[in-house]
């Protein structure tokens, strides 16, 4: 009975150093990773990067990582407009089956999902900083976003009509969409100003714009899009997406 005291407590003594070390060796590759994200995808500040699962080291030795989660805060998107940029203000993404080097220096995931939300501060880059003309002597511009809920968008106009600026912001509700890399916001109705029933192309022009998000980390791509309280919440996918190296 004594010896097999003994065994147990070795037992329990030996498991208790396995999961330290297991749990030591994880934090170093996941401060190793997030550094190596933030140098390849010249970041601004360190991602949060989580590596789940245990065993950790028996994935470490097979050099393959199960479910890696990666957290970016105000990650600055490509417009498609020079050195433009759109603002992030968080992107989290899942990482499925992520292959990596011994020196975390490169890293492949097999596939990922994710979101990203975008401030509708941001998504107003993309309207008419200008009023425009829509007909003879009437002219308006976007002045905000907002949430409309049932996942639409509120886009509120200023319209001026000969030289007199309109009383309160003419509201019109838009939906939202993906359309290849970028967000599409249409009208669902027009709007009359001044009791005009105005041309729908001229309209169309200063409600309808699309706004590019592309070149995000490791080549993942837009998938859906949505409304929300504090700007759009988009989900993005990816397959083969390569984090570092």
């Amino acid at each position: 009975m004594r010896a097999l005291r003994i065994l147990l407590i070795v037992v329990v003594i030996l498991g208790g150093l396995f999961v330290i070390a297991d749990r030591v060796a994880v934090n170093y590759a996941e401060d190793r990773a997030a550094d190596e994200l933030r140098s390849s995808e010249n970041l601004s500040s360190t991602p949060d990067v989580s590596i789940n699962g245990f065993p950790f080291l028996t994935q470490a030795a097979a050099e393959e990582l199960d479910d890696v989660e990666v957290g970016i805060d105000d990650y600055e998107a490509s417009t498609g407009k020079g050195d433009e940029k759109i603002r992030i203000a968080e992107l989290h993404a899942r990482l499925k089956g992520v292959e990596f080097s011994g020196d975390y220096a490169s890293a492949t995931a097999a596939s990922a999902t994710g979101t990203a939300t975008v401030g509708y501060d941001e998504l107003m880059k993309a309207t008419k900083s200008q009023p425009t003309d829509i007909a003879p002597g009437i002219s308006a511009k976007v002045v905000g976003l907002a949430d409309g809920g049932d996942g639409k968008i509120k886009v509120s106009l200023q319209a001026t009509v000969l030289g007199v600026q309109v009383p309160g912001p003419i509201e019109v509700l838009s939906s939202v969409k993906v359309k290849n890399d970028d967000v599409e916001v249409v009208a669902d109705g027009l709007p009359e100003i001044a009791g005009r029933q105005l041309a729908e192309s001229r309209i169309r022009a200063i409600t309808d714009f699309q706004q590019t998000i592309d070149e995000l980390p490791g080549g993942i791509r837009l998938d859906k899009v949505e409304a929300a309280k504090d700007g759009v919440d988009i989900t993005v996918k990816g397959s083969n997406v390569k984090l570092a190296g």
